[in-house]
């Protein structure tokens, strides 16, 4: 996204005068345009004093994103966003895992994969192959009893019905949740891994092509193409390696409470505040 001038957005649960203060000293401008109690916009920053503000943004529990001046949210045309732990709250196959009780066996190596220490797709067929003979139906009960929106996914969602924004899921989890939701919520795309069933049980088994990293960018790429978009018409988010080709690909990438690994990689990073916190970037 070229731009020659940058506002630095600043988010927090409560954004006080203090620390408002200290960050528009650190960024060189007096120019401070307070949104709401939570949201900040510093005019005329200096991008070369990123680290400091960085520094200073994370020990106060701060949100900060430089962002091109006067881009709108309306200036883009798709956004992509993982499921689990982005646009959900949980992970879906290790509260499946909980049905069968070896969810502590898969949520270990889940979080090894987000971090990026595991191959994706071979971690996701061990952690699957431990859910053989679940009975199909405690998938519903997983997504009726446990599936939650993370905070702020209805703000993101209205803004991009308001602007005419398509929205597109897509995870390295199941198309058992990832249909569910864009039904519910009325998404544009989603896609995801198809957990086989047989006798109304799980086999352990996934069928077809795995939505792995470089899945996750080759739909992006293929949905932003069919839009006409070009790529910093494009917002992605997520949360772990599996999504930093994604990340990548889009005009502006998002970390959202994200493994570090992929915070250090990505344009934005929101740790403190909800998916509110991505509309609230732009003006």
């Amino acid at each position: 996204m070229p731009s020659s001038s940058y506002t630095l957005v600043l988010q927090a649960p409560l954004l006080s005068a203090s620390p408002l203060a200290a960050v528009a000293e650190l960024s060189g401008t007096s120019d401070i345009e307070r949104v709401s109690d939570s949201v900040a916009r510093l005019h005329g920053v200096d991008p070369a004093r990123r680290a400091d503000i960085a520094a200073y943004c994370e020990q106060h529990g701060l949100d900060a994103a430089f962002v091109p001046s006067g881009r709108r949210f309306a200036d883009f045309g798709l956004v992509v966003s993982d499921m689990d732990s982005t646009l959900i709250t949980i992970e879906c196959i290790d509260e499946i895992a909980d049905m069968v009780g070896v969810k502590h066996l898969v949520a270990e190596v889940t979080e090894r994969s987000m971090r990026g220490e595991l191959d994706f797709t071979a971690s996701l067929k061990e952690r699957v192959a431990l859910l053989a003979g679940l009975e199909e139906s405690a998938l519903e009960t997983v997504y009726r009893e446990r599936v939650r929106l993370t905070p702020g996914a209805d703000t993101l969602l209205a803004a991009c019905k308001a602007n005419g924004v398509r929205f597109m899921l897509v995870s390295g989890g199941f198309t058992f949740f990832t249909e569910r939701l864009k039904a519910e919520l009325g998404l544009d795309y989603a896609f995801a891994n198809v957990l086989e069933v047989a006798d109304g049980k799980l086999t352990g088994r996934v069928k077809g092509d795995i939505v792995d990293a470089s899945a996750k960018a080759r739909l992006l790429i293929e949905i932003r193409q069919q839009l006409g978009l070009a790529p910093d018409q494009v917002i992605a988010m997520g949360d772990g390696a599996n999504d930093l080709k994604m990340l990548a690909e889009a005009g502006l990438g998002v970390a959202y409470k994200a493994k570090p690994v992929v915070r250090t990689q990505a344009d934005v990073a929101l740790n403190h505040v909800g998916l509110e916190g991505v509309v609230n970037l732009f003006a």
